[in-house]
C-alpha cells in the first residue's frame, strides 16, 4: 500500500466522514437549521432594528445572514485547502458582537461603519489565526472539559427565554401556556428517544419540534399569518445596504469582539471533536479559524456580520448522534436555499418559539453534560485541577448569573468577560499555564481546594478486613464466599474514638 493510500485509509476512517443517503442527510440537517433558525435571525433583527432600518431592508438583512450562515457552514465542513475544519459545524452570525454593533450604531457610524469594521477586524483575525492553532497544547481535558461546561449552562438562559415566548414585552411572556408548550416539547423528545427505531431516535428533535407546532396550531399558539408576506425570492445583492466605511474606533472594537469569536470558535470545534471521537491538531484548529474568518470579511459584502459556530449545534450532534459533516453540510445547502427564498424563511421562523425552548433545553443541557464527561476523565490527584476547574466555571457563570457585573470595567475588558465561555476558556487557559505548566513555586503538599478530592479509606476500616475480604455489589464478602454484616455505626475503638 503506497503512502498516499493509507493516508486514504485513515481519512476514511474519520467518523466525521461517514456517508447518509441524500434524504437522511437533509432531514437531519433540516433539524441543524431549526436548532440554530431563532439565534442566526436574532442578530440582524436587533442591529437592523437599532440601525432604525425599514422592515424590507431588515429582511434582506435576514435573508443575508441565512445566506452567508449556509456558505459558512458549507467552507467548514466541506473544506478547501487551508479553509475549514471538515467537522460538523454549523456557522451563522455570532452573537458576540452583538452589544459592540449596536453601539457603533448608535455611536453615528451607522450600519456602514458595522459592516467596515468587520471587514478589517475578520482580515487581522485571519492573519493571527495562525497563532491561535498553536495553542492547541494548552487545550487539554481539564481545560477543553470546563469551557464546553460552560457552553452548555451559558445557552441555558437563551432555552429559558424560547420556553417564555421569546419577547419580554409581550404579555404572555412567561405564560403558563408558554411554559407548558415548551414542556410538552422536551417530554415529546424524550418519549421519542426511548422508541426503539433508531432513526426515530435521531430525529427526535425534528419530530418533536413538528409535533410541538402542530399542538400550538391546535391551541391557537401559532401564527402563520406573514408567511405570505414580502417576496418569495430575493438573492442578497452586493453593498445594498452602502458601502462600508472604515472608523478605527469601530475597528478597535470589532477586533476585540474577533478575538473572542476566535477563543469560542476554538472551544467549539474542540467540543465537536471530543464528541465526534475525532482528533483535533493545531492544522486543523487553525483551518476551521480561516473559515470563520474567511467568511467574516466576505459577509458585509451582502449585508451580513462576523461568523461562528453555533453551540446549541454542538449539542444536536451529541444528543442525535450523527457525525457526519455531510449531514451538516446539507443543513448550509438548505440556509442558502433559505437566504434566498425568504418565504421558506417565513415558514421556519412560523416555529413557535416556546417549541424552541422545549428542544432547546435537551440541546443545550446535553452540551454541558459532555463537558462533564470529559471532566470526569481528568485526574485531581496531588495537582491543582480541582481549582482550575471551580475557578474557570465560577468566572464562565458569573456574567450569566449577574450580565452587568462587568458594566463599570473599561469596553475592551467587558467585551471579553461579558460572555461565560470566552471568561471561562481564557480563566481555564491561564490557571492551567499557572498550575500545570510553570510548576515553580508550586507546592508538594496538596492544596486545600484539592482535600477529598481522591478516594480514600479510613484505617480503622482496614483493622477490621481480612484476608481474602473482597466487595461485590455493594456487599462485603469473605474468602469463604460468605457476606459480612456490616452494621449502621463504626465500632468505636481507642483508635478511632472521636472521629469518624
Amino acid at each position: 500500500m503506497t503512502k498516499s493510500s493509507r493516508s486514504a485509509a485513515v481519512v476514511s476512517t474519520r467518523p466525521e466522514d461517514e456517508k447518509l443517503s441524500i434524504g437522511a442527510n437533509f432531514a437531519y440537517g433540516f433539524q441543524h437549521v431549526l436548532t440554530m433558525y431563532g439565534g442566526i435571525i436574532a442578530v440582524p433583527l436587533i442591529v437592523g432594528q437599532a440601525a432604525g432600518l425599514k422592515p424590507a431592508d431588515i429582511g434582506l438583512l435576514i435573508a443575508a445572514c441565512l445566506f452567508m450562515g449556509g456558505l459558512a457552514t458549507l467552507l467548514q465542513t466541506i473544506g478547501v485547502p487551508f479553509f475549514g475544519s471538515q467537522l460538523p459545524l454549523v456557522q451563522g452570525v455570532s452573537f458576540a458582537g452583538v452589544a459592540t454593533m449596536v453601539a457603533i450604531v448608535n455611536g453615528g457610524g451607522g450600519i456602514q461603519s458595522v459592516f467596515g469594521a468587520v471587514i478589517v477586524s475578520s482580515a487581522l483575525g485571519l492573519l493571527i489565526s495562525p497563532i491561535f492553532s498553536k495553542i492547541i497544547k494548552f487545550f487539554p481535558p481539564v481545560v477543553t472539559g470546563t469551557v464546553i461546561t460552560v457552553i452548555g449552562l451559558s445557552l441555558m438562559p437563551v432555552a429559558a427565554n424560547w420556553a417564555m415566548g421569546g419577547n419580554k414585552k409581550a404579555e404572555n411572556y412567561g405564560s403558563v401556556a408558554n411554559i407548558g408548550l415548551a414542556a410538552a416539547t422536551l417530554v415529546i423528545v424524550l418519549l421519542l428517544s426511548k422508541v426503539g427505531s433508531a432513526t426515530i431516535s435521531r430525529l427526535s428533535i425534528l419530530l418533536a419540534m413538528v409535533i410541538g407546532t402542530l399542538i400550538a396550531v391546535v391551541v391557537g399558539m401559532a401564527d402563520f399569518s406573514k408567511i405570505g408576506e414580502g417576496p418569495i425570492a430575493a438573492f442578497p445583492t452586493p453593498f445594498h445596504l452602502g458601502m462600508p466605511t472604515f472608523h478605527l474606533a469601530a475597528i478597535i472594537s470589532m477586533f476585540i469582539v474577533v478575538l473572542v469569536i476566535m477563543v469560542e470558535t476554538s472551544a467549539d470545534i474542540l467540543a465537536v471533536g471530543e464528541i465526534v471521537g475525532t482528533k483535533i491538531d493545531s492544522r486543523r484548529l487553525g483551518n476551521g479559524l480561516r473559515a470563520d474568518m474567511a467568511a467574516s470579511v466576505v459577509a458585509p459584502v451582502f449585508g451580513s456580520f462576523t461568523q461562528s459556530a453555533f453551540a446549541q449545534n454542538v449539542g444536536l450532534v451529541a444528543v442525535t448522534g450523527i457525525k457526519s459533516r455531510f449531514v451538516v453540510a446539507a443543513g448550509g445547502v438548505i440556509l442558502v436555499i433559505l437566504g434566498v427564498l425568504p418565504v421558506m424563511g417565513r415558514i421556519v421562523a412560523a416555529v413557535p418559539t416556546p417549541v424552541l425552548g422545549g428542544a432547546g433545553i435537551v440541546l443545550f443541557g446535553t452540551v454541558a453534560a459532555s463537558g462533564i464527561r470529559s471532566l470526569s476523565a481528568v485526574s485531581y490527584k496531588n495537582n491543582m485541577n480541582m481549582i482550575i476547574v471551580a475557578t474557570a466555571i465560577g468566572a464562565g457563570i458569573i456574567p450569566i448569573a449577574a450580565p452587568t457585573f462587568y458594566n463599570k470595567f473599561p469596553d475592551w475588558f467587558a467585551t471579553i468577560f461579558h460572555s461565560g465561555i470566552s471568561s471561562a476558556a481564557v480563566v481555564a487557559i491561564l490557571l492551567n499555564l499557572l498550575f500545570n505548566h510553570l510548576k515553580f513555586g508550586n507546592s508538594e503538599n496538596a492544596s486545600v481546594f484539592v482535600a477529598g478530592t481522591g478516594r480514600v479509606v479510613g484505617s480503622d476500616v482496614m483493622e477490621h478486613l481480612q484476608e481474602g475480604d473482597r466487595c461485590e455489589n455493594g456487599k462485603l464478602i469473605d474468602v469463604k464466599g460468605q457476606e459480612v454484616p456490616i452494621t449502621g455505626e463504626v465500632p468505636i475503638t481507642p483508635n478511632n474514638s472521636g472521629s469518624h
